[in-house]
């Protein structure tokens, strides 16, 4: 049995705590070797002397002294080129990307560069830079392994079949549809910060959240199939099943549909990502179908939550509307956080910042889809004051 040496950069986060626990599950297959962090000095420090790790990132500079203090030692580093140095660890075999927004996608370049596994957890990077990122990982010879639930679910279900790509006929992403999902367009003017980051199944942090409520989160995981499979955008469907147990499907052109069934929670596409090809025992919660009875499939509501029709024009082709829809999505969000701008606001100005981008072909380089980026950013903040919530 091939045990997994892991670099996790985001292990702080909800899914880089997850994979720690997938790690004390399962130590005999997967070893921590090294561990990046955005600001939470004191959890890092915590993590790293948990599971002895040597190498270690603080994103935030200034808490690169405190840490090192408390990890008399180790190597420590700083920034987007700590933790590209960390993502090129020579004894790693794998690094699992965890990171919100775009800060992940330089470190998974280098993690390829340097012939490492990626698990993949964050959307952006394949939101963004979909087509460059999997043309160099197949001349790398890199396996891309998902996190997400929903890809990896389609993941499973691809390897379950004899069937090549040609035999696909739609990706069925599921969503849980949120905490508004029977909310009517009218009320959803009066949504609080509050009501938006309860979710009814799943633990994040805040963007994400969001994105779950808005839909967006979905969108962004259209885009991603979309890329990461190699299907066209109109193969990429997507279901709402407020019960998260059915994860995601796929459709066969003979008409079979299959899907991957599992607890929420996502130990389960972790272990799964580290051990792969292999399925291994652990101690996580197992299906109890008489408990759950019955499974609720519903269509999303795209005339109230516009998020996915966005998506399906963002990712139809090959351009940098994707990492504009991504960028303006951020600020929106970061708006609503602050009281800026009401709950469909964001929607609002995300679409208002994809009309005034003029779509370009990025020809498999980066530089044309980062200054995308900031664009869209400097685009969303220019209107913002356009669709500021009434005082």
């Amino acid at each position: 049995m091939q045990k997994r040496r892991v670099v996790i950069l985001g292990s702080t986060g909800s899914i880089g705590t997850s994979a720690l626990k997938v790690a004390r599950d399962i130590p005999d297959r997967m070893e921590i070797v090294g561990l990046a962090a955005g600001t939470s000095v004191e959890a890092l420090a915590r993590q790293a002397r948990e599971f002895n790790v040597r190498n270690v990132c603080i994103y935030d500079p200034s808490g690169a002294a405190g840490l090192a203090a408390s990890l008399p030692g180790a190597q420590v580093e700083t920034g987007e080129e700590g933790l590209c140095r960390l993502a090129q660890l020579p004894e790693a075999d794998m690094v699992l990307i965890s990171i919100v927004g775009t800060a992940g996608l330089k470190p998974a370049l280098a993690a390829i560069e340097a012939g490492k596994d990626l698990a993949i957890a964050s959307k952006e990077i394949l939101v963004m830079a979909g087509q460059i990122v999997m043309e160099k990982t197949r001349r790398a010879g890199v396996q891309v392994l998902p996190v997400d639930s929903e890809h990896n679910a389609i993941f499973q279900c691809l390897n379950g079949s004899h069937g090549g790509p040609e035999a696909v006929s739609r990706l069925i992403l599921t969503a849980s549809g949120g905490p508004f999902r029977t909310w009517n367009r009218e009320d959803l003017e009066h949504v609080t910060l509050e009501q938006a980051l309860k979710h009814p199944t799943w633990s994040m942090g805040r963007k994400i959240t969001i994105d779950s409520a808005t839909l967006f989160n979905k969108g962004l995981e259209m885009i991603e199939a979309r890329w990461l499979f190699d299907v066209p955008m109109e193969k990429v469907d997507v279901i709402v099943h407020p019960q998260s147990i059915v994860h995601s499907m796929v459709e066969y052109r003979d008409g079979t549909v299959l899907a991957q069934m599992s607890s929420s929670d996502m130990c389960f596409p972790i272990q799964y990502a580290v051990t792969w090809p292999d399925r291994v025992p652990n101690s996580l919660k197992q299906l109890n179908f008489s408990e759950i009875g019955r499974l609720v499939f519903e269509a999303p509501r795209t005339d109230v939550f516009p998020a996915l029709d966005l998506a399906r024009r963002a990712g139809a082709g090959n351009s940098t509307l994707a990492a504009v829809y991504n960028a303006a999505n951020e600020a929106a969000v970061n708006a609503f956080i602050h009281g800026q701008i009401s709950f469909p606001g964001i929607w609002k100005l995300v679409e208002a910042v994809m009309d005034d981008h003029t779509p370009a072909d990025p020809c498999g380089e980066l530089a044309p889809i980062l200054e995308a980026d900031q664009w869209a950013r400097r685009r969303a903040a220019e209107l913002l004051p356009s669709f500021s919530r009434p005082c």
